[in-house]
């Protein structure tokens, strides 16, 4: 199909399964497997968007079982060249409150067994993950949020772990206390597949619940599914408006580094 292309790539977290109007569905096959549902095309701000809901349009699919390969190389062969990762996380800071955003900028991989590269040989590759977000996302997702009045948080280091259990409080005071700001069960592997795939990425999470809770304060619950449910639906809206916003502020042209990870990634 001609009108089969896309610019920008947009993931859809929990609760977040529907984004534009008037699209076009496709079905894209890959080299690793079908991606998590068929991926959604539109015209948006005058740029062709593509969106996947990652667990699927009914959540069907659990963090640990998504085929996040095959979700970024089907954006890739869409001609996508920038991912916006909007997705609900967990606040392991009384500083980042329930409502907030936090444009994350760096990650810590507590998952285990997920397939997170696309390089197992015979060129070895080694990308380099010291800046893994695009630096040119990042700062148009915070002035973006910022503008529309949202609590955001410019900076924010996110632990991924396995689910799709939440975490212990002893876990919970463990990340706490190592200085990290957001949980979440998606980010990893995305975030380094991205890079293999010299895609700019960014990651925006919507803070939904305090985890475990807060040590020292007894009046923080520990996160249940329901409430973050009820968090989700009533920020669905903001999270659109942001996007969209967002959307409309990406340059056509890259000036950023990311489409040149692989650049120094290999041996000669």
């Amino acid at each position: 199909m001609a009108d089969a292309r896309a610019e920008i790539g947009i993931f859809g977290g929990s609760g977040f399964y529907a984004f534009l109007d008037q699209v076009t569905e496709v079905k894209v096959d890959t080299p690793y497997g079908a991606p998590s549902d068929r991926i959604a095309l539109a015209e948006l701000s005058g740029k062709r968007v593509a969106f996947l809901p990652r667990h699927g349009k009914g959540h069907e699919i659990p963090p640990h079982k998504i085929n996040y390969r095959a979700n970024l190389w089907a954006l890739r062969s869409l001609g996508v060249t920038r991912v916006l990762s909007p997705c609900a996380a967990g606040s392991l800071s009384p500083a980042v409150k329930p409502g907030d955003f936090v444009v994350v900028d760096q990650f810590v991989d507590r998952t285990r067994g997920r397939v997170d590269t696309y390089y197992d040989g015979p060129i070895v590759t080694h990308v380099s993950c010291a800046e893994p977000f695009c630096p040119e996302l990042r700062s148009l997702a915070v002035s973006v949020t910022r503008s529309l009045g949202i609590n955001c948080h410019d900076r924010g280091t996110s632990v991924v772990i396995s689910g799709p259990r939440f975490s212990s409080v002893a876990e919970s005071r463990w990340f706490s206390k190592a200085g990290w700001e957001v949980i979440n069960m998606t980010l990893y592997p995305e975030v380094v597949l991205a890079r293999e795939l010299e895609l700019c990425y960014a990651s925006i999470a919507l803070i939904t619940d305090y985890d475990a809770g807060l040590e020292g304060d007894p009046s923080v619950p520990h996160v249940r599914t329901r409430d973050v449910l009820g968090v989700l639906k009533s920020n669905t809206e903001r999270v659109k408006a942001m996007l969209h916003g967002l959307v409309g502020q990406v340059p056509t042209a890259r000036g950023c580094e990311c489409g040149s990870a692989l650049k120094f990634a290999r041996l000669d």
